[in-house]
């Protein structure tokens, strides 16, 4: 695959889903996904095969999102977490606004690889089976550290 538009066709739209789902913003995944695609581009050949292509790629989407994280500092909007009902499931807690955004301050300050797993499985809505091949782990690994990871925000949530 040494053309470069085909690897931007068959990979944009992983990259794509997988910067949507780090950054939880449609505008940002957008910016994160072109210049994931123009460093790409611009270091190609730097490219060894040691992992997928698509793997590759969403590593350096990773990386442009952690970039544009630092620039922006990691602002206080000053959610308030006290209201959230520990009981819930977590996945409907999402869906209300509020709650997701305090849930978010949550997960920014969980460790990896917790934060990343849940936002893919939550937020990107991927398969174990595709967490698990981002990470070159098994089903499992990643099944597992889901559960670790939302255990780890219930617990933040008390």
């Amino acid at each position: 695959m040494t053309d470069f538009s085909e690897v931007y066709d068959r990979y944009f739209r992983d990259v794509y889903k997988y910067a949507l789902a780090i950054s939880r913003d449609v505008h940002l995944a957008e910016e994160i996904t072109q210049e994931t695609f123009f460093k790409a581009l611009k270091s190609l050949d730097q490219f060894k095969g040691e992992c997928k292509l698509s793997v590759w790629l969403c590593q350096i989407a990773k990386n442009c999102y952690i970039s544009h994280c630092r620039k922006l500092k990691f602002q206080d909007f000053g959610a308030d977490t006290s209201k959230i009902d520990s009981g819930m499931d977590l996945e409907e807690q999402i869906s209300d606004r509020e709650t997701a955004f305090a849930i978010h301050k949550i997960l920014h300050s969980l460790d990896e690889p917790y934060k990343e797993v849940f936002s893919l499985r939550t937020f990107g809505e991927l398969s174990f089976k595709q967490i698990a091949e981002l990470f070159g782990r098994t089903e499992n690994w990643a099944r597992v550290t889901y559960h670790r990871a939302k255990l780890k925000i219930r617990e933040e949530l008390k």
